[in-house]
C-alpha cells in the first residue's frame, strides 16, 4: 500500500530479517531513535538487521515498484511514509492563543462561532498619515483574556517574543506535560517562527545610531537578542528548560505552518518527542503597516468601519487588515502521550510544501503552488482528497490571492463527490503574518475537536465563478469531521498546508 508517483516512490519497512537478497534500491535512509539519519547510495542491500528498526526506504527512480513487496517477504511489513503510519505518530496535547479576539483558546474559540470580529482603527504614533488605518490588536491589561505586558515583557524582551510566552505557558499548562526529567527535557525542543520579529525595534535602534556621538552608548546592549526571531522560540526554551531541537522557521506568512511542520517531521524522524512550536508576530507599527501600505496590500477603505475591512473572498475585499499575536502547539509522539494518559487533541497526519517559482509577491492566477502544497499533504498522509471535511483557508481578503487559493481548492477537491467547506478567519482576526499558521492550525484543531466550522466575517456576496466551492459564512456544525486542512501562503512563493485528523487509537 505505498504511495508511488512519476518522481517519487516512498516506502517505510519494519524488518526484523536480513533484506531479501532481490531488494534494489538508490537511497536508503535509516531513521532510529536518538542517532542521527544515515544515507546511503548503493545499488544492492549494503546491510542487514536482526532488531527492529523503522527503515524508510525512498525510491527515486521505479528500480524497486511496492508490487515487489507483496511475496516472498517473512517478517517485513510494508507501509505508507507519513505521520499517519506505522512510524512515529505526532499528535496535539496543548494549545495556547494570544490574538485579536483575546488571550486563551476557548474565549478566541467562542467568540469566532459568535461571529465577532477583532479589527479596529489604528493608533500608534504617525498612524495618520498611513492610507490603511485599521488593524486587529490583540486586547492589552490585566484582565481576564487580555495580554499582560508587565509579565511577558521583562528587559529585552520584544512584544512579539512576549505574545509567544503567553501563548505557550496556556499550551503547556493545557498539555499538563509535568516535571520532566534531564533525559526528557533533552528530548523536548521548541520550534516557533516570525516573519518579521522586532522590526519597529530594528528601525529605532538605526535611528539611535544616526547620533554618532551618544547613540553607541545609547543602544542597549539587548538590541540583537532583541530583534533576533528565534529568540521568542529562545525564551521560550528557557523557561521551560527544553534542551531538544531548538528551531524557527522565517518564511512570511507561512512562517508559523512550516515551524509547525518543521516540529512534527523532528518528532516522526525520532529527533525529539515533544516540541512546543508555532508563530508569533507584533508588528503593528509605523515601519510595518508603511511598508504594505507602499505596496498596497492593506485594506484602506474602510478606514471608517474597520470591523468591514477584512473581508475574505467577498467581491468588496480590498486587501487585509494587519493582526498580531501567537499561536502555541505542543506536539507529542503519540505512544508518549498514550503512555502518560493525555488528552490529545489531534492528529497531525499530513504536511505540504511547495513554491511558486512565479512572483515575489503574488501567486499565480491558478494557485499552482497552493494546489501542491495541499496535495503533498494528501500525498504525505496516504488520504484521498474526499475525506477532508474542512479547510481553514489562507484567505487574506486580498483580489489576486483568495481567487488563486479558491481556484487551488477547485482543482485538488474538484473531483471528490462532495468539496470540503472553506472559510477564513482572518475576516474577524485579520492578518497575523507569522503567527497566522500557527493560529489558524489551533482553530482548525478546534473544529475537529468539537465537531463545528467557523465562518468567514465578512463573506456577504462571494466571489464569483467558484460556486462550487462551498464557503463558509457563518459558523456550521459538521458531525462527520474528521479531517480538516490549514493552508498558509507568504512572499516568496512558499506554501504550505497542514492536515489535521480526529484522534483514532
Amino acid at each position: 500500500d505505498a504511495h508511488t508517483d512519476e518522481r517519487l516512490s516512498q516506502t517505510s519497512l519494519f524488518c526484523s530479517h536480513p533484506f531479501p537478497p532481490f531488494l534494489s534500491f538508490t537511497s536508503l535512509c535509516v531513521s532510529k531513535p536518538r542517532l542521527p539519519h544515515t544515507y546511503l547510495q548503493a545499488s544492492k542491500p549494503p546491510l542487514s538487521t536482526s532488531s527492529c528498526l523503522p527503515l524508510h526506504i525512498v525510491y527515486l527512480d521505479q528500480v524497486c515498484t511496492p508490487p515487489l513487496f507483496s511475496a516472498g517477504m517473512a517478517g517485513v511489513q510494508v507501509c505508507k511514509r507519513g505521520l499517519h503510519s506505522a512510524c512515529r505518530r505526532v499528535v496535539v496535547t496543548g494549545v495556547g492563543i494570544a490574538s485579536p479576539l483575546g488571550v486563551g483558546v476557548d474565549r478566541v474559540w467562542k467568540r469566532l462561532l459568535d461571529g465577532d470580529v477583532g479589527t479596529v482603527q489604528t493608533d500608534f504614533d504617525g498612524c495618520e498619515v498611513l492610507p490603511s488605518k485599521v488593524a486587529a490588536y490583540t486586547p492589552k491589561g490585566e484582565g481576564e483574556g487580555e495580554y499582560n505586558q508587565a509579565k511577558y515583557e521583562g528587559k529585552g524582551v520584544a512584544r512579539f517574543t512576549g505574545f509567544a510566552l503567553c501563548a505557550a505557558e496556556e499550551a503547556m499548562c493545557q498539555s499538563q506535560l509535568g516535571e520532566m526529567t534531564d533525559d526528557q527535557l533533552e528530548r523536548a525542543g521548541v520550534a516557533i517562527g516570525s516573519a518579521v520579529g522586532d522590526i519597529d525595534g530594528a528601525v529605532e535602534g538605526g535611528v539611535l545610531l544616526e547620533d554618532r556621538k551618544r547613540g553607541l552608548r545609547r543602544l542597549s546592549p539587548f538590541f540583537i537578542p532583541q530583534i533576533l526571531i528565534n529568540l521568542a522560540g529562545g525564551h521560550v526554551s528557557l523557561k521551560y528548560k527544553l534542551r531538544g531541537p531548538n528551531h524557527a522557521a522565517v518564511t512570511a506568512c507561512a512562517s508559523g505552518a512550516h515551524s509547525i511542520a518543521d516540529a512534527a517531521k523532528l518528532i516522526r524522524d525520532g529527533d525529539a518527542d515533544v516540541m512546543v512550536t508555532g508563530g508569533t508576530e507584533a508588528c503593528i507599527g509605523m515601519t510595518a503597516m508603511a511598508g504594505f501600505c507602499r505596496m498596497k496590500a492593506l485594506c484602506s477603505t474602510y478606514n471608517d468601519n474597520p470591523s468591514l475591512a477584512s473581508r475574505p473572498f467577498d467581491v468588496d475585499r480590498a486587501g487585509f487588515v494587519m493582526g498580531e499575536g501567537a499561536g502555541v502547539l505542543v506536539l507529542e509522539e503519540r505512544e508518549r502521550a498514550m503512555a502518560r494518559n493525555a488528552d490529545i487533541l489531534a492528529e497531525i497526519v499530513g504536511i505540504g510544501m511547495a513554491g511558486d517559482g512565479h512572483h515575489l509577491t503574488s501567486p499565480p492566477q491558478d494557485g499552482d503552488g497552493a494546489r501542491r502544497a495541499m496535495q503533498a499533504a494528501l500525498r504525505s498522509a496516504g488520504v484521498e482528497p474526499g475525506v477532508v471535511g474542512y479547510i481553514n483557508a489562507h484567505g487574506t481578503s486580498t483580489p489576486i490571492g483568495d481567487k488563486a487559493e479558491l481556484h487551488a481548492i477547485e482543482t485538488v477537491f474538484g473531483s471528490a463527490s462532495s468539496l470540503p467547506f472553506v472559510s477564513s478567519t482572518k475576516g474577524a482576526l485579520g492578518h497575523l503574518l507569522g503567527a497566522a499558521g500557527a493560529v489558524e492550525a489551533i482553530i482548525t484543531v478546534m473544529a475537529l475537536r468539537s465537531k463545528c466550522m467557523p465562518g468567514t466575517a465578512n463573506l456577504t456576496t462571494r466571489e464569483p465563478g467558484f460556486e462550487k466551492v462551498p464557503l463558509l459564512a457563518h459558523a456550521q456544525e459538521h458531525a462527520g469531521l474528521e479531517y480538516a486542512m490549514s493552508n498558509s501562503f507568504g512572499f516568496g512563493g512558499t506554501n504550505a498546508s497542514l492536515l489535521f485528523a480526529r484522534h483514532r487509537a
